[in-house]
């Protein structure tokens, strides 16, 4: 045992041999060793989730800490992303109050670079309180304002906090959500944690603990250390210094965190938390450092030089020095200081003093196989594997539970069989193979163990494991609430503007109405239970209509006849293909499983379920003609690829046709990359075909040898005869001029055709579409290959220079965009003015199609590193080795806009950055500023697809049956239009065609009863929250979704008051209403007065049974009904009125079933 004691002396130690995945088991065994806690410091985030992985597959039961760097560059105008400063202060507090003995702690180069607050700061900073104990309201809320919390009127996002009267909202930082504090007085009455997507409680609590979420502490002595420091080191601060104003004010600035020194008394390091602790090291760890160091100073540099200059675009920044926030390398030798170091490499080192070996060797990487045509990759991995079970378990680590799954079956196919899934490192035997699911970049050997990684196999791969998903519909549902200003359509009189919510009092009552302006300023108010009649008109701009006028109802008929038109056309379109048919495809297992395995992202299960139902078109002899709708990026190309591969093995010619020669290029790129290695001959057809090729590739398509061509429409010239076409896949057909569309239609009458569409159908439009036209809709994004950073924050030159150069540093290209053409020259001056190391070329919708093609081309061959563009980059752009979005102005963008756009970068491994930048002092517009908060905050994202149907102008629909109809939508709005085709589909579907021009579903009644209806502003506060709430009341119809939304509604807000009881019950009695076709029902103390839609009533037997059950207290008068009853109280009055409209809803219903059923 001399080397371990001998060891033990040494303070700095070399270890060779530590290949990444093992070095996870070195520093257990160093905390085996000294039983105490170990310092891991990675070399980026990156690294630091890879080590977390590893830790937890050699030692599940080991805890891990994880201190992570802040997420912007040092001198930023942008404060860290939210949920890190609160993950860091987590594990600050935690260090702080109490850990168990042994665990890891794990940091990046910068987290341990960066000095921390004092630990004597985070023993004070913390807050508890018990059930049942005395609480100070009043000091609670002073506490959160200075540990950095922000009120908002919902709890979304760590740092918020809540209050509404009784009830105190707070989503502390760390793991686990938010908590609601019940207020008794001045007595916690109980506490509970509560679920942010549906802000249900999901469990009680005993006692809550709080920890800051910022780093910096906006108390009076923070303040007051802030303001002598700054004057100290920057003289007097002028008038204009937004930071030094917002601080002394008291109220958070962005990128106040970057004078951190300033308001704390001193700074310590990660490493005073623990006295102590050995460190261990990633390999190159200490150049990261270096450089790190350099780069900060030279921010510094630059931030100095800034200051000096007259004439900037943006406000004042002065710099902190560098040495106060950050450690130089002598302070990081004191730092470390005695404590005993270990420097990991993985490659092993030569011997010598200092210097050890831990025994791990890189794995075997299969790239030469995966590359050679007739070389079998499984095979030659089986062979790896069979060799290498003689010395020692084998371990296979899969990314992802699907792709272990798949690896076992090809591993089987090659005779591997009784292979073991494990799920951690306890559960390996002495020999044999396991599976386990563990994202491992690369394997590693040592002389007992092999692992092996996906990666090393299959190239690389390109998943995360998801993390809980904010869910997109609560956001979008707040965000859509309406705003004053709004234009909105009513269902029986049009387009108007809505002004905002008001409480009218009537005979003594009160009741909300949205108030509603039309033409020639006329008034209407719509009371909220009938909030259901509004729908958005969609556009920002439009003429109003005239209350009580006849042209909207005229404008409707017109569409609807119309609409009816072309439902009928889609139906027969579909009829008839069902009679013709086509060849059945099928696939041979094996191939198949070893070509999807290629694929390098895990699928989602919309993709699943698209590929399935190809499969299923290819496979029932009828010819496929499928349109499959997802966002750019969500893998529609994935599932052509499918497509093609199977009618490719079946001997069928494909043809994949894209509108520019960009996309071509991309499609052709990517095909060729994935058929490599299989019997499959792929060429490309474009204008950037040199004209030998082109004939070469003609005459293969013509004599049968070639098998996939990708190109333009230039596949569609008469000159392409095609030998034995089976599958026919067309990208972004509306893009097509009708010539070329023609074409197309003569091509596909019985061979397979799928199309490929990224404008997103809203939901409710593809469900009563689909069996006109096979439709799949993928709408779950891909686990993102890495979230995208992105910043919202001022124009600030040097962030700008910075962003762009590393870009270019790390041999990228950039996009910046701006939303007028008439922004690119100011944007172009300054380019050339500030960053002439870069050259950029400029692309917009005015240049003409070919010219603006050969510039897209040159930038996707890299010729440029920026591509400044108006928002024509939002449309199907794959450039992989672009990921720095800058985005002037986007404030001016709409929310899905914004989206589409920054889903142009991240689209590999690299990090990708997008900047949202807005006018220096300029105030934003609130809808402007919730738009930016809620893209920065949805950083991983599912939106796009909700966003998109959202922020739907209106293309959507428009393409799926022809050009006619965009006008129309126009004239009514995208959502009642929608609304009216979806019910025309149904009705000629049921066959109850006649129906459709005389009643439509779209009415509701109204019902007054002369009790107060309204959700009190002192019981939900935020009028958009309220908003909301009506929104959602107005789709619920069971009495189960009733009482699930009460329930909320006292969870979320405490008890009801009467008059939201009565709201939720005024609801039901609509129900009932409406089933009868009661369009109105006015009760009072003698009784009620019934009105019916169109005045009938839909079975006159009922009606005359109903009146004759009445016994005398129900007669007719001028088509109305009236009732004699005797209601004393308001609560007579709503049963009263329930017990009437099921009654009528009752005799409504025998004689035609199928209008009852729909309702």
């Amino acid at each position: 045992m001399g080397r371990t004691g001998q060891m033990a002396l040494i303070k700095r130690i070399t270890v060779g041999g530590a290949a990444e995945g093992w070095d996870a088991r070195l520093i257990l065994e160093e905390i085996g060793r000294t039983s105490g806690p170990v310092i891991h410091i990675a070399r980026d985030d990156k690294r630091l989730a890879a080590m977390e992985a590893a830790v937890r597959f050699f030692a599940p039961e080991m805890p891990v800490v994880v201190f992570p760097a802040w997420d912007c560059l040092p001198y930023d105008r942008v404060s860290p992303n939210a949920d890190i400063s609160a993950a860091r202060m987590a594990a600050l507090a935690g260090l702080t109050h109490g850990m168990p003995p042994q665990f890891v702690l794990l940091t990046t180069v910068s987290g341990a670079m960066q000095r921390v607050p004092a630990r004597s700061v985070l023993r004070e900073a913390a807050f508890t309180a018990r059930v049942g104990d005395r609480l100070d309201e009043a000091a609670l809320r002073q506490f959160l304002v200075r540990m950095g919390f922000s009120q908002s009127p919902t709890v979304m996002e760590p740092g918020d906090y809540a209050v509404r009267g009784g009830i105190i909202d707070i989503y502390p930082p760390g793991e686990g959500g938010p908590v609601r504090l019940d207020l008794f007085g001045d007595t916690l009455d109980g506490a509970r944690r509560f679920d942010v997507g549906t802000q249900r409680t999901t469990e009680k609590l005993s006692v809550v603990e709080l920890a800051p979420v910022s780093e910096v502490i906006l108390d009076e002595a923070g303040i007051t250390r802030f303001r002598q420091n700054y004057r100290i080191e920057f003289g007097a601060a002028g008038t204009d210094d937004p930071l030094y104003e917002a601080v002394s004010a008291g109220r958070k600035h962005a990128g106040m965190e970057h004078w951190l020194p300033f308001f704390h008394e001193r700074m310590e390091t990660l490493f005073d938390y623990l006295p102590g602790a050995s460190v261990t090291e990633d390999f190159q760890a200490e150049a990261a450092r270096l450089s790190r160091w350099e780069g900060i100073e030279d921010q510094y540099e630059t931030r100095k030089i800034a200051m000096g200059q007259k004439g900037r675009l943006d406000t004042v920044y002065k710099p902190v020095p560098p040495d106060l926030l950050y450690l130089d390398d002598a302070g990081w030798t004191q730092a470390i200081g005695a404590r005993r170091l270990m420097q990991f490499h993985p490659l092993a080192q030569a011997s010598g003093p200092h210097t050890i070996d831990a025994g791990a060797r890189i794995g075997r990487n299969f790239a030469p196989e995966r590359q050679a045509e007739t070389l079998s990759l499984f095979g030659a991995l089986a062979a790896h594997v069979k060799a290498r079970m003689a010395k020692g378990p084998v371990v296979i680590a899969s990314w992802s539970a699907g792709a272990r799954e798949r690896l076992d079956g090809l591993l089987e196919d090659e005779g591997l069989i009784g292979s073991v899934l494990v799920s951690d490192f306890r559960g390996l035997g002495k020999l044999g193979l396991h599976l386990a699911v563990w994202p491992l970049e690369e394997g590693f050997e040592t002389d007992t163990l092999t692992v092996i990684s996906e990666q090393d196999v299959l190239g690389d791969r390109l998943i995360r494991q998801p993390k809980r998903k904010k869910r997109a519909e609560n956001f979008l549902s707040e965000a859509q609430s309406l705003t004053p200003g709004d234009l909105v359509v009513h269902v029986d009189h049009g387009v108007g503007r809505y002004l905002g919510m008001e409480v009218i009092r009537a005979m003594g009552t009160a009741h909300e109405c949205l108030s509603l302006e039309y033409a020639e300023s006329s008034k209407l108010y719509l009371p909220v239970e009938n909030i259901e009649l509004l729908s958005r008109f969609g556009h920002e701009e439009g003429l109003l209509d005239k209350l009580g006028g006849g042209a909207w109802q005229a404008k409707k008929a017109r569409l609807k006849e119309r609409i009816r038109e072309m439902a009928d056309r889609l139906i027969r379109i579909a009829a008839e293909r069902a009679l013709r048919t086509a060849p059945v495809m099928e696939v041979e297992h094996h191939s198949w499983e070893a070509f999807c395995a290629r694929f390098p992202y895990m699928e989602t299960d919309d993709q699943l379920r698209a590929i399935e139902e190809v499969l299923g078109d290819l496979d029932s002899g009828h010819p496929m003609d499928r349109l499959i709708c997802g966002d750019v990026g969500f893998g529609k190309t994935e599932v052509a690829m499918r497509a093609a591969f199977i009618a490719a093995m079946a001997g069928a010619q494909v043809a994949v046709i894209a509108p520019t020669t960009l996309l071509a290029r991309q499609h052709y790129r990517s095909f060729a990359e994935r058929f490599r290695g299989f019997p499959v001959n792929v060429r490309p057809l474009s204008r950037f075909v040199s004209a030998k090729e082109a004939a070469q590739t003609r005459e293969g398509i013509a004599d049968g040898t070639v098998d996939i061509v990708v190109g333009t429409h230039a596949l569609l010239a008469k000159a392409v005869k095609f030998k034995r076409l089976g599958l026919l896949i067309i990208d972004e057909e509306q893009h097509f001029g009708v010539g070329h569309k023609e074409r197309l239609k003569e091509l596909r009458t019985d061979i397979h055709v799928l199309t490929l569409t990224a404008t997103p159908i809203p939901r409710t439009l593809q469900m009563s579409l689909s069996g006109v036209r096979d439709l799949s809709v993928i709408s779950t994004p891909p686990v993102d290959r890495l979230a995208i950073r992105t910043y919202v924050s001022e124009f600030d030159t040097v962030t700008i220079r910075e962003a762009l150069l590393r870009e270019r540093f790390r041999g990228g290209q950039s996009f910046m965009v701006v939303p007028r053409i008439a922004d690119l020259p100011e944007i172009e001056d300054f380019l050339t003015r500030e960053i002439p190391e870069v050259n950029y070329i400029v692309a917009h919708g005015q240049l003409a199609a070919g010219d603006l093609d050969e510039r897209m081309n040159a930038f996707y061959d890299g010729k440029y590193d920026v591509l400044l563009a108006t928002t024509i980059v939002e449309s199907g752009l794959d450039i992989p080795t672009a990921n720095t979005m800058v985005i002037h102005r986007a404030d001016m963008f709409g929310l899905a806009q914004l989206y589409q756009i920054r889903g142009r970068v991240g689209r590999s491994k690299t990090r990708a950055y997008a900047y949202l930048t807005t006018k220096p002092r300029a105030k934003l517009t609130v809808a402007a500023e919730k738009r930016l908060k809620v893209l920065g905050s949805l950083d991983s994202l599912g939106a796009g697809f909700q966003l998109a149907s959202q922020d739907l102008d209106i293309r959507g629909a428009g393409n799926l049956l022809g050009d006619e109809q965009s006008g129309q939508m126009r004239d009514v709005g995208y959502e009642l239009y929608q609304s009216m085709l979806e019910e025309a589909i149904a009705k000629i579907r049921s066959g109850d065609l006649e129906g459709l021009t005389e009643t439509d579903g779209q009415w509701a009644p109204s019902i007054n009863l002369g009790v107060s209806v309204l959700i009190p502003e002192d019981y939900v506060p935020d009028l958009d929250v309220r908003l909301g709430l009506y929104r959602r009341l107005s789709n619920l119809h069971t009495k189960v979704e009733l009482e699930g939304f009460a329930a909320e509604l006292i969870d979320r807000f405490g008890p009801l008051p009467r008059e939201v009881n009565t709201l939720l019950l005024i609801v039901r009695i609509k129900e009932k209403c409406k089933l009868a076709g009661i369009s109105r029902l006015d009760g009072g103390p003698k009784g009620a007065t019934i009105q019916f839609h169109g005045d009938k009533f839909a079975s006159p037997a009922g009606l005359v049974e109903f009146i004759s059950d009445e016994k005398g207290m129900a007669k007719i008068k001028d088509n109305k009904i009236v009732v004699r009853r005797d209601w004393v109280s308001d609560a007579d009055k709503i049963k009263g009125a329930y017990a009437i409209a099921r009654d009528l809803a009752v005799k409504a219903a025998p004689p035609k079933p199928a209008k009852a059923g729909k309702k």
